[in-house]
Protein backbone atom coordinates (compact mmCIF):
# COMPACT_ATOMS: atom_id res chain seq x y z
CA UNK A 1 0.00 0.00 0.00
CA UNK A 2 1.11 3.36 -1.04
CA UNK A 3 1.45 6.12 1.66
CA UNK A 4 -0.37 9.28 1.21
CA UNK A 5 1.74 12.28 -0.06
CA UNK A 6 3.26 14.21 2.52
CA UNK A 7 1.85 17.88 2.72
CA UNK A 8 3.99 20.57 2.49
CA UNK A 9 4.46 22.49 5.60
CA UNK A 10 2.35 26.02 4.70
CA UNK A 11 4.47 29.33 5.17
CA UNK A 12 4.41 30.52 8.91
CA UNK A 13 2.31 33.92 9.07
CA UNK A 14 3.71 37.02 9.09
CA UNK A 15 2.88 39.89 10.68
CA UNK A 16 3.13 42.80 8.70
CA UNK A 17 5.74 45.43 8.96
CA UNK A 18 5.07 48.82 10.53
CA UNK A 19 5.88 51.97 8.63
CA UNK A 20 5.67 55.07 10.57
CA UNK A 21 6.39 57.41 7.41
CA UNK A 22 3.32 55.33 5.49
CA UNK A 23 0.77 55.09 8.12
CA UNK A 24 0.81 58.62 9.42
CA UNK A 25 0.08 60.09 5.42
CA UNK A 26 -2.44 57.45 4.81
CA UNK A 27 -3.99 59.16 8.02
CA UNK A 28 -3.49 62.26 6.69
CA UNK A 29 -5.29 61.43 3.69
CA UNK A 30 -8.19 59.61 5.43
CA UNK A 31 -8.39 62.61 7.60
CA UNK A 32 -8.79 64.82 4.07
CA UNK A 33 -11.25 62.20 2.36
CA UNK A 34 -13.29 61.13 5.22
CA UNK A 35 -13.68 64.87 7.61
CA UNK A 36 -13.11 67.39 4.62
CA UNK A 37 -9.85 68.69 6.13
CA UNK A 38 -7.23 70.46 4.88
CA UNK A 39 -3.84 68.95 4.83
CA UNK A 40 -2.49 72.12 6.13
CA UNK A 41 -4.19 71.60 9.23
CA UNK A 42 -3.97 67.93 9.49
CA UNK A 43 -0.37 67.05 8.77
CA UNK A 44 1.53 69.46 11.00
CA UNK A 45 -0.06 68.28 14.74
CA UNK A 46 0.48 64.55 13.20
CA UNK A 47 4.48 65.36 12.57
CA UNK A 48 4.71 66.88 15.81
CA UNK A 49 3.37 64.07 17.38
CA UNK A 50 5.85 61.58 15.52
CA UNK A 51 8.48 63.76 16.18
CA UNK A 52 7.87 63.92 20.35
CA UNK A 53 7.58 60.02 20.30
CA UNK A 54 11.07 59.81 19.00
CA UNK A 55 9.69 57.77 15.68
CA UNK A 56 10.35 60.88 13.01
CA UNK A 57 13.23 62.55 12.58
CA UNK A 58 13.57 65.59 9.84
CA UNK A 59 14.18 62.90 6.45
CA UNK A 60 10.87 61.29 7.77
CA UNK A 61 8.97 64.01 8.26
CA UNK A 62 9.62 65.32 4.95
CA UNK A 63 8.72 62.17 3.20
CA UNK A 64 5.40 62.40 5.16
CA UNK A 65 4.87 65.65 3.60
CA UNK A 66 5.69 64.74 0.25
CA UNK A 67 3.75 61.54 -0.19
CA UNK A 68 0.60 63.29 1.44
CA UNK A 69 0.88 66.24 -0.71
CA UNK A 70 2.30 65.45 -4.27
CA UNK A 71 -1.01 62.24 -3.32
CA UNK A 72 -3.41 65.44 -3.51
CA UNK A 73 -1.88 67.21 -5.83
CA UNK A 74 -2.06 64.30 -8.57
CA UNK A 75 -4.81 63.27 -7.51
CA UNK A 76 -6.64 62.86 -10.30
CA UNK A 77 -4.01 62.12 -12.94
CA UNK A 78 -3.55 59.21 -10.51
CA UNK A 79 -7.23 58.14 -10.42
CA UNK A 80 -7.26 57.60 -14.52
CA UNK A 81 -4.20 55.37 -14.29
CA UNK A 82 -5.50 53.31 -11.33
CA UNK A 83 -8.99 53.11 -13.55
CA UNK A 84 -6.80 51.33 -16.13
CA UNK A 85 -5.68 48.68 -13.65
CA UNK A 86 -8.99 47.67 -11.82
CA UNK A 87 -11.67 45.22 -13.14
CA UNK A 88 -14.75 47.87 -11.27
CA UNK A 89 -15.48 51.17 -11.34
CA UNK A 90 -13.54 53.28 -8.86
CA UNK A 91 -16.79 54.15 -7.06
CA UNK A 92 -16.64 50.57 -6.26
CA UNK A 93 -13.10 50.78 -4.75
CA UNK A 94 -13.52 51.42 -0.99
CA UNK A 95 -12.46 54.94 -0.40
CA UNK A 96 -9.48 53.50 1.86
CA UNK A 97 -8.16 51.03 -0.26
CA UNK A 98 -8.50 53.93 -3.09
CA UNK A 99 -6.61 55.63 -0.67
CA UNK A 100 -3.68 53.42 -0.22
CA UNK A 101 -3.52 52.75 -3.88
CA UNK A 102 -3.02 56.52 -4.83
CA UNK A 103 -0.31 56.70 -2.11
CA UNK A 104 1.35 53.65 -4.12
CA UNK A 105 0.44 55.40 -7.22
CA UNK A 106 2.36 58.45 -6.37
CA UNK A 107 5.67 56.25 -4.97
CA UNK A 108 6.08 54.72 -8.22
CA UNK A 109 5.08 57.09 -10.45
CA UNK A 110 5.73 60.56 -9.09
CA UNK A 111 9.03 60.05 -6.68
CA UNK A 112 12.53 58.35 -6.98
CA UNK A 113 11.70 55.81 -4.64
CA UNK A 114 12.75 52.40 -6.54
CA UNK A 115 9.81 50.12 -7.91
CA UNK A 116 10.23 47.38 -5.71
CA UNK A 117 10.25 49.27 -2.87
CA UNK A 118 7.58 51.51 -3.77
CA UNK A 119 5.35 48.54 -4.09
CA UNK A 120 6.39 46.38 -1.15
CA UNK A 121 6.33 49.31 1.51
CA UNK A 122 2.57 49.77 0.36
CA UNK A 123 1.68 46.61 0.68
CA UNK A 124 2.86 46.23 3.93
CA UNK A 125 1.12 49.45 4.52
CA UNK A 126 -2.18 47.54 3.19
CA UNK A 127 -1.38 45.08 5.18
CA UNK A 128 -1.22 46.82 8.68
CA UNK A 129 -4.55 49.15 7.63
CA UNK A 130 -6.78 47.63 5.45
CA UNK A 131 -5.54 43.72 6.04
CA UNK A 132 -4.39 40.87 4.32
CA UNK A 133 -7.15 40.20 1.66
CA UNK A 134 -7.65 43.86 0.53
CA UNK A 135 -3.30 43.97 0.59
CA UNK A 136 -3.39 40.92 -1.89
CA UNK A 137 -5.81 43.16 -4.22
CA UNK A 138 -3.15 46.13 -3.87
CA UNK A 139 -0.36 44.79 -4.70
CA UNK A 140 -1.82 43.17 -7.85
CA UNK A 141 -3.13 46.97 -8.86
CA UNK A 142 0.39 48.33 -7.88
CA UNK A 143 2.56 45.76 -9.96
CA UNK A 144 0.27 46.65 -13.23
CA UNK A 145 0.67 50.19 -12.24
CA UNK A 146 4.46 49.71 -12.05
CA UNK A 147 4.57 48.71 -15.58
CA UNK A 148 5.04 52.06 -17.32
CA UNK A 149 6.52 55.20 -16.04
CA UNK A 150 4.17 58.63 -15.78
CA UNK A 151 5.16 59.97 -19.49
CA UNK A 152 3.91 56.28 -20.62
CA UNK A 153 0.89 55.90 -18.49
CA UNK A 154 -0.38 59.77 -19.52
CA UNK A 155 -0.05 58.97 -23.57
CA UNK A 156 -2.33 55.89 -22.80
CA UNK A 157 -4.72 57.65 -20.58
CA UNK A 158 -5.00 61.58 -21.77
CA UNK A 159 -7.33 62.30 -24.52
CA UNK A 160 -4.93 63.73 -27.45
CA UNK A 161 -4.35 67.76 -27.07
CA UNK A 162 -5.77 68.44 -30.22
CA UNK A 163 -9.29 66.81 -29.64
CA UNK A 164 -9.73 68.06 -26.37
CA UNK A 165 -7.56 70.29 -25.28
CA UNK A 166 -9.27 71.11 -22.18
CA UNK A 167 -9.58 67.32 -20.99
CA UNK A 168 -5.97 66.59 -21.96
CA UNK A 169 -4.71 69.08 -19.85
CA UNK A 170 -6.80 67.97 -16.93
CA UNK A 171 -5.65 65.17 -17.11
CA UNK A 172 -1.73 65.75 -17.61
CA UNK A 173 -1.95 68.37 -14.92
CA UNK A 174 -4.20 67.28 -12.19
CA UNK A 175 -6.72 69.72 -12.30
CA UNK A 176 -10.62 69.29 -12.72
CA UNK A 177 -11.65 70.35 -16.57
CA UNK A 178 -13.63 73.36 -15.20
CA UNK A 179 -11.18 74.95 -13.43
CA UNK A 180 -8.81 74.50 -16.50
CA UNK A 181 -10.99 76.34 -18.26
CA UNK A 182 -11.68 78.71 -16.02
CA UNK A 183 -7.39 79.20 -15.73
CA UNK A 184 -7.50 79.58 -18.90
CA UNK A 185 -9.91 82.36 -19.26
CA UNK A 186 -8.09 84.04 -16.68
CA UNK A 187 -5.18 84.35 -18.25
CA UNK A 188 -6.71 85.41 -21.37
CA UNK A 189 -5.57 82.15 -23.83
CA UNK A 190 -2.73 80.96 -24.80
CA UNK A 191 -1.41 76.97 -24.46
CA UNK A 192 2.25 78.46 -22.83
CA UNK A 193 0.36 80.38 -19.68
CA UNK A 194 -2.21 78.04 -18.91
CA UNK A 195 0.23 74.82 -19.30
CA UNK A 196 2.93 76.88 -17.25
CA UNK A 197 0.09 77.85 -14.33
CA UNK A 198 -1.42 74.27 -14.13
CA UNK A 199 2.44 73.07 -13.52
CA UNK A 200 3.38 75.49 -10.63
CA UNK A 201 -0.19 74.76 -9.10
CA UNK A 202 1.51 71.07 -8.87
CA UNK A 203 4.71 72.44 -7.17
CA UNK A 204 5.84 72.33 -3.79
CA UNK A 205 5.66 76.36 -2.75
CA UNK A 206 8.63 78.00 -0.97
CA UNK A 207 7.83 78.75 3.24
CA UNK A 208 7.74 82.16 3.27
CA UNK A 209 7.90 84.75 6.63
CA UNK A 210 7.14 88.10 6.71
CA UNK A 211 9.34 90.57 9.23
CA UNK A 212 6.49 92.91 10.76
CA UNK A 213 7.46 95.94 10.52
CA UNK A 214 8.35 97.77 14.30
CA UNK A 215 8.90 94.35 15.38
CA UNK A 216 11.55 92.57 13.45
CA UNK A 217 13.42 93.12 10.06
CA UNK A 218 14.15 90.59 7.25
CA UNK A 219 17.74 90.89 8.09
CA UNK A 220 17.37 90.02 11.75
CA UNK A 221 15.70 86.72 10.03
CA UNK A 222 18.47 85.96 7.62
CA UNK A 223 20.91 86.14 10.48
CA UNK A 224 18.65 84.15 12.60
CA UNK A 225 18.76 80.82 10.56
CA UNK A 226 22.16 78.92 9.34
CA UNK A 227 23.82 79.94 6.83
CA UNK A 228 22.15 79.12 3.51
CA UNK A 229 18.99 78.00 5.05
CA UNK A 230 16.96 81.30 3.62
CA UNK A 231 16.35 83.81 0.79
CA UNK A 232 15.82 87.32 0.95
CA UNK A 233 11.92 88.02 -0.74
CA UNK A 234 11.55 88.38 -4.61
CA UNK A 235 9.07 91.49 -4.33
CA UNK A 236 8.28 92.22 -0.89
CA UNK A 237 10.93 93.97 1.18
CA UNK A 238 9.35 92.42 4.28
CA UNK A 239 9.96 88.59 3.14
CA UNK A 240 12.02 86.27 3.69
CA UNK A 241 12.30 82.38 1.43
CA UNK A 242 13.36 79.59 3.70
CA UNK A 243 14.96 77.34 1.18
CA UNK A 244 14.44 73.73 1.69
CA UNK A 245 11.24 74.47 3.72
CA UNK A 246 12.08 74.37 7.44
CA UNK A 247 10.23 74.75 10.83
CA UNK A 248 8.96 78.34 10.81
CA UNK A 249 7.04 77.51 13.96
CA UNK A 250 10.70 76.38 16.16
CA UNK A 251 11.93 80.60 14.99
CA UNK A 252 11.90 82.66 18.06
CA UNK A 253 10.57 85.45 15.91
CA UNK A 254 7.38 83.56 14.57
CA UNK A 255 7.19 82.49 18.46
CA UNK A 256 6.95 85.98 19.71
CA UNK A 257 4.88 87.38 16.94
CA UNK A 258 7.30 89.31 15.30
CA UNK A 259 7.10 88.07 12.20
CA UNK A 260 4.62 85.38 10.78
CA UNK A 261 4.26 82.83 7.77
CA UNK A 262 2.70 84.70 5.22
CA UNK A 263 3.28 83.87 1.21
CA UNK A 264 4.46 87.28 -0.75
CA UNK A 265 1.03 88.08 -2.62
CA UNK A 266 -0.62 88.59 0.32
CA UNK A 267 2.16 90.87 2.10
CA UNK A 268 2.34 92.79 -1.25
CA UNK A 269 -1.59 93.28 -0.92
CA UNK A 270 -1.75 95.10 2.95
CA UNK A 271 1.51 97.16 1.92
CA UNK A 272 -0.25 98.40 -1.09
CA UNK A 273 -3.09 99.34 0.69
CA UNK A 274 -1.02 100.76 3.59
CA UNK A 275 0.89 102.93 0.77
CA UNK A 276 -2.85 104.15 -1.03
CA UNK A 277 -2.47 108.07 -0.98
CA UNK A 278 -6.16 109.01 1.52
CA UNK A 279 -7.11 112.46 1.35
CA UNK A 280 -7.37 114.09 5.32
CA UNK A 281 -7.04 112.14 8.33
CA UNK A 282 -5.48 108.50 8.12
CA UNK A 283 -5.79 107.35 11.85
CA UNK A 284 -8.77 104.51 11.51
CA UNK A 285 -8.48 101.18 9.56
CA UNK A 286 -10.48 98.28 9.14
CA UNK A 287 -9.59 94.73 8.19
CA UNK A 288 -13.31 93.58 7.56
CA UNK A 289 -12.40 89.86 6.78
CA UNK A 290 -9.55 89.45 9.26
CA UNK A 291 -9.77 85.50 9.96
CA UNK A 292 -6.78 83.85 10.13
CA UNK A 293 -5.07 87.28 10.84
CA UNK A 294 -1.87 87.10 8.32
CA UNK A 295 -2.82 90.62 6.88
CA UNK A 296 -4.38 91.89 10.07
CA UNK A 297 -1.33 91.40 11.58
CA UNK A 298 0.90 93.11 9.03
CA UNK A 299 -1.52 96.15 8.60
CA UNK A 300 -1.64 96.21 12.69
CA UNK A 301 1.83 96.60 12.43
CA UNK A 302 2.29 98.78 9.60
CA UNK A 303 -0.64 101.46 11.75
CA UNK A 304 1.07 100.94 14.94
CA UNK A 305 4.10 102.73 12.84
CA UNK A 306 1.50 105.93 12.24
CA UNK A 307 -0.12 105.95 15.03
CA UNK A 308 -3.20 104.55 14.02
CA UNK A 309 -6.27 101.60 15.20
CA UNK A 310 -6.44 98.54 13.50
CA UNK A 311 -10.21 97.17 13.73
CA UNK A 312 -10.20 93.64 12.57
CA UNK A 313 -13.61 92.16 12.58
CA UNK A 314 -14.36 88.44 11.51
CA UNK A 315 -17.40 86.66 11.64
CA UNK A 316 -16.97 82.94 12.79
CA UNK A 317 -15.74 83.11 16.55
CA UNK A 318 -13.08 80.64 16.53
CA UNK A 319 -11.29 82.88 13.09
CA UNK A 320 -11.80 85.30 15.48
CA UNK A 321 -9.34 84.04 18.27
CA UNK A 322 -7.40 82.72 15.44
CA UNK A 323 -7.04 86.73 14.54
CA UNK A 324 -6.27 87.59 18.30
CA UNK A 325 -3.61 85.63 18.63
CA UNK A 326 -1.59 86.54 15.53
CA UNK A 327 -1.93 89.82 16.60
CA UNK A 328 -1.14 89.48 20.02
CA UNK A 329 1.78 91.61 20.93
CA UNK A 330 1.21 94.24 18.49
CA UNK A 331 2.91 97.73 19.91
CA UNK A 332 0.18 99.89 18.65
CA UNK A 333 -3.87 99.87 19.84
CA UNK A 334 -6.05 97.52 18.01
CA UNK A 335 -9.05 95.47 18.53
CA UNK A 336 -10.68 92.26 17.14
CA UNK A 337 -14.40 91.84 16.80
CA UNK A 338 -16.79 88.95 16.15
CA UNK A 339 -18.68 90.44 13.61
CA UNK A 340 -20.53 90.27 10.20
CA UNK A 341 -19.22 92.70 7.46
CA UNK A 342 -22.37 92.01 5.61
CA UNK A 343 -24.47 93.80 8.76
CA UNK A 344 -21.96 95.44 10.88
CA UNK A 345 -21.82 97.50 13.94
CA UNK A 346 -19.44 100.38 13.56
CA UNK A 347 -20.56 103.09 11.52
CA UNK A 348 -20.71 104.18 7.79
CA UNK A 349 -18.15 106.78 7.05
CA UNK A 350 -15.92 105.50 10.12
CA UNK A 351 -12.63 104.40 8.67
CA UNK A 352 -9.69 105.51 6.51
CA UNK A 353 -8.41 102.62 5.08
CA UNK A 354 -10.48 99.13 4.57
CA UNK A 355 -9.16 96.21 3.49
CA UNK A 356 -11.83 92.91 2.31
CA UNK A 357 -10.42 89.77 1.64
CA UNK A 358 -13.45 88.20 0.42
CA UNK A 359 -14.20 84.38 1.37
CA UNK A 360 -13.79 82.91 -2.32
CA UNK A 361 -12.94 79.74 -4.37
CA UNK A 362 -9.38 79.70 -3.17
CA UNK A 363 -8.12 78.84 -6.41
CA UNK A 364 -5.20 80.86 -6.11
CA UNK A 365 -4.18 78.63 -3.63
CA UNK A 366 -4.59 75.22 -5.00
CA UNK A 367 -0.45 74.92 -4.77
CA UNK A 368 -1.10 75.29 -0.73
CA UNK A 369 -4.64 73.54 -0.59
CA UNK A 370 -4.17 70.63 -3.09
CA UNK A 371 -7.49 69.48 -2.02
CA UNK A 372 -9.81 71.98 -3.04
CA UNK A 373 -9.49 71.47 -6.34
CA UNK A 374 -11.29 68.31 -5.87
CA UNK A 375 -14.16 69.54 -3.43
CA UNK A 376 -14.96 72.96 -5.48
CA UNK A 377 -17.59 73.05 -7.71
CA UNK A 378 -18.61 75.29 -10.26
CA UNK A 379 -22.07 76.69 -8.70
CA UNK A 380 -19.74 77.58 -6.01
CA UNK A 381 -18.73 80.61 -7.82
CA UNK A 382 -22.80 81.65 -8.01
CA UNK A 383 -22.75 80.97 -4.09
CA UNK A 384 -19.78 83.29 -3.45
CA UNK A 385 -21.15 86.00 -5.42
CA UNK A 386 -23.78 87.54 -3.50
CA UNK A 387 -21.62 87.32 -0.18
CA UNK A 388 -18.57 89.37 -2.30
CA UNK A 389 -20.53 91.92 -3.29
CA UNK A 390 -22.44 92.56 -0.17
CA UNK A 391 -18.75 92.85 1.52
CA UNK A 392 -17.34 95.21 -0.80
CA UNK A 393 -20.92 97.64 -0.79
CA UNK A 394 -20.29 97.72 2.55
CA UNK A 395 -16.55 98.12 2.74
CA UNK A 396 -17.63 101.71 0.77
CA UNK A 397 -19.79 102.52 3.12
CA UNK A 398 -17.06 101.75 6.38
CA UNK A 399 -14.87 104.30 4.21
CA UNK A 400 -15.15 107.64 5.08
CA UNK A 401 -15.10 110.13 1.54
CA UNK A 402 -11.40 110.17 0.11
CA UNK A 403 -10.49 106.90 2.20
CA UNK A 404 -9.51 103.87 0.26
CA UNK A 405 -10.53 100.58 0.14
CA UNK A 406 -8.68 97.68 -1.18
CA UNK A 407 -10.77 94.40 -2.47
CA UNK A 408 -8.68 91.18 -2.18
CA UNK A 409 -9.57 87.65 -2.98
CA UNK A 410 -7.03 84.65 -3.58
CA UNK A 411 -8.56 83.19 -6.89
CA UNK A 412 -7.77 84.72 -10.60
CA UNK A 413 -11.37 83.73 -11.52
CA UNK A 414 -12.72 86.84 -13.21
CA UNK A 415 -16.45 85.57 -11.58
CA UNK A 416 -14.45 86.80 -8.61
CA UNK A 417 -12.35 89.64 -9.53
CA UNK A 418 -13.28 92.28 -12.01
CA UNK A 419 -16.47 91.18 -12.40
CA UNK A 420 -17.54 92.20 -8.78
CA UNK A 421 -15.49 95.40 -8.73
CA UNK A 422 -17.08 96.01 -11.94
CA UNK A 423 -20.92 95.15 -10.27
CA UNK A 424 -20.66 97.29 -7.35
CA UNK A 425 -19.25 100.28 -8.79
CA UNK A 426 -22.18 100.46 -11.44
CA UNK A 427 -24.60 99.65 -8.15
CA UNK A 428 -26.78 102.93 -7.93
CA UNK A 429 -27.11 102.01 -4.28
CA UNK A 430 -23.44 101.64 -3.20
CA UNK A 431 -21.73 104.53 -2.24
CA UNK A 432 -19.49 106.46 -5.31
CA UNK A 433 -15.93 105.66 -5.55
CA UNK A 434 -13.04 105.65 -8.34
CA UNK A 435 -10.30 103.24 -9.21
CA UNK A 436 -6.77 103.81 -7.61
CA UNK A 437 -4.26 102.21 -10.21
CA UNK A 438 -2.30 99.43 -7.80
CA UNK A 439 0.31 98.64 -9.97
CA UNK A 440 2.71 101.51 -8.63
CA UNK A 441 2.31 100.08 -5.58
CA UNK A 442 3.81 97.10 -5.84
CA UNK A 443 7.32 98.37 -7.08
CA UNK A 444 9.24 96.19 -8.83
CA UNK A 445 7.24 93.39 -9.45
CA UNK A 446 6.55 92.61 -12.90
CA UNK A 447 3.74 91.68 -15.46
CA UNK A 448 1.15 93.31 -13.01
CA UNK A 449 -1.71 92.98 -15.74
CA UNK A 450 -3.15 96.28 -17.76
CA UNK A 451 -4.24 97.85 -14.35
CA UNK A 452 -5.84 99.39 -12.31
CA UNK A 453 -6.41 96.40 -10.59
CA UNK A 454 -3.31 93.43 -9.92
CA UNK A 455 -3.30 90.26 -10.61
CA UNK A 456 -0.75 87.69 -9.25
CA UNK A 457 0.05 84.56 -10.78
CA UNK A 458 2.15 81.43 -9.37
CA UNK A 459 4.15 80.73 -12.26
CA UNK A 460 4.72 84.24 -13.26
CA UNK A 461 5.45 85.51 -9.65
CA UNK A 462 6.06 82.83 -7.16
CA UNK A 463 3.15 83.36 -5.41
CA UNK A 464 -0.47 82.63 -4.82
CA UNK A 465 -3.04 84.37 -7.19
CA UNK A 466 -3.95 87.09 -5.18
CA UNK A 467 -5.87 89.73 -6.98
CA UNK A 468 -6.45 93.22 -5.57
CA UNK A 469 -8.12 96.69 -6.79
CA UNK A 470 -7.86 100.02 -4.66
CA UNK A 471 -11.19 102.06 -4.67
CA UNK A 472 -11.16 105.65 -3.36
CA UNK A 473 -14.92 106.77 -1.96
CA UNK A 474 -15.73 109.41 -4.08
CA UNK A 475 -19.33 110.39 -2.48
Amino acid sequence: MNASPRRRPGKPYRRPQKDPVRILAFEALRAVDERDAYANLVLPPLLRKARESGTFDARDAALATELVYGTLRRQGTYDEIVARCVDRPLREVDPPVLDVLTLGAHQLLGTRIPTHAAVSATVELARVVLGDGRARFVNAVLRKVAADDLDGWLERVAPPYDEDPEDHLAVVHSHPRWIVSALWDALGGGRAGIEELLEADNERPEVTLVARPGRSTPEELLDSLPEGAALPGRWSPLAVRLAEGGEPGALDAVREGRAGVQDEGSQLVAAALAAAPVDGRDSRWLDGCAGPGGKAALLAAFAAQRGAVLLASEKQPHRARLVERALSGNPGPHQVIAADGTRPPWKPGSFDRVLVDVPCTGLGALRRRPEARWRRRPEDLERFAPLQRALLREALRAVRTGGVVAYATCSPHPAETRAVVDDVLRDSGAPEAEWIDARPLMPGVPATGDGPDVQLWPHLHGTDAMYLALLRRTG
